[in-house]
């Protein structure tokens, strides 16, 4: 009787979980689903500002911009923004991201460089506050990221980067690439990658000849800011949309999981029940022959 109320309460708190993770697989679907309509939208705008950079400083030629270089006098010093989720229960999603850092960070300290650390997301800060990790300064984004908000931080790197307070900015954070595919990232911020204007030169389609008006040094000036600003933007989409999706599909394997043991107990349960049947029987037999 003691095994067969065991079980049953077994049955009833697996039966919950599975309501549970039902429901927050339906509701990182809908997340998921708006988080894939804004990052698909804003990706083609900033592919095309950086190619747009790249054709720029590929016609005006050697142009200097302290965007596109480390400081002259190097300071040691990087900083490493670390965009993981608020939640748990999305999968890999938070420890492949902070595992990639770590190795920055590792590589950074052995080359005896100071590493400034900013997060992104509850679980960074609780990581690194495991880990000893002082954390220089916590952002909140949220699952709906404003551009307002990540101008804010962009327009912040820009100026520090340009007043030489550190040799590179770097963000660390999952970059999507398909329902299937998802990757953790280390994106250099700051200096601007040079990978733009390099594909530009090494490909042999005919350029255009632009005829610069203002000079290409304003239009950079505009522009250069412009690429970092959506740059990170795509990077805090890229993150959300991976987190959704990851927690889907976390989900989603947890409530198969939960329907798979439902059925093992419900299995369990019977024989039990059948079993308690039986010896009861057993026992009445038993008893009317030992009056006869």
């Amino acid at each position: 009787m003691g095994r067969i109320r065991e079980i049953k309460k077994r049955m009833i708190a697996v039966s919950n979980i599975e309501r549970i993770t039902k429901t927050m697989q339906l509701i990182a679907t809908a997340k998921f689903t708006t988080a894939l309509t804004r990052t698909t939208a804003t990706k083609p705008y900033t592919e095309k500002i950086r190619q747009l950079v790249g054709e720029v400083s590929a016609a005006a030629g050697d142009v200097e911009h302290p965007l596109l270089a480390s400081p002259p006098e190097k300071t040691n010093r990087q900083l490493l923004l670390v965009i993981t989720s608020d939640r748990g229960l999305c999968g890999a999603y938070n420890g492949s991201v902070l595992r990639k850092a770590m190795v920055k960070v590792r590589d950074l300290r052995e080359s005896n460089t100071e590493i400034i650390l900013e997060t992104s997301g509850k679980k960074a800060v609780g990581f690194f506050k495991f880990q000893r990790i002082p954390v220089a300064e916590r952002h909140t984004i949220g699952d709906k990221p404003a551009y307002e908000d990540v101008n804010h931080l962009a327009t912040r790197y820009i100026k520090e980067f340009s007043e030489g307070k550190y040799d590179a900015i770097s963000v660390a954070y999952m970059r999507y690439e398909s329902n299937a595919r998802q990757i953790p990232e280390i994106m250099k911020l700051l200096p601007l990658s040079t990978d733009a204007v390099e594909e530009v030169e090494s490909s042999g389609a005919p350029q255009a000849n632009y005829d610069f008006s203002p000079s290409s040094e304003e239009l950079l000036d505009a522009l250069l800011p412009l690429t970092v600003k959506t740059s990170l933007f795509q990077a805090f989409n890229d993150a959300v949309v991976s987190e959704q999706i990851m927690r889907m599909v976390a989900m989603k394997a947890a409530t198969e999981n939960a329907k798979d043991l439902s059925k093992t107990l419900r299995r369990q349960f019977n024989r039990a029940r059948q079993t308690q049947i039986t010896t009861e029987l057993m026992e009445v037999i038993a008893g009317s022959a030992a009056l006869e």
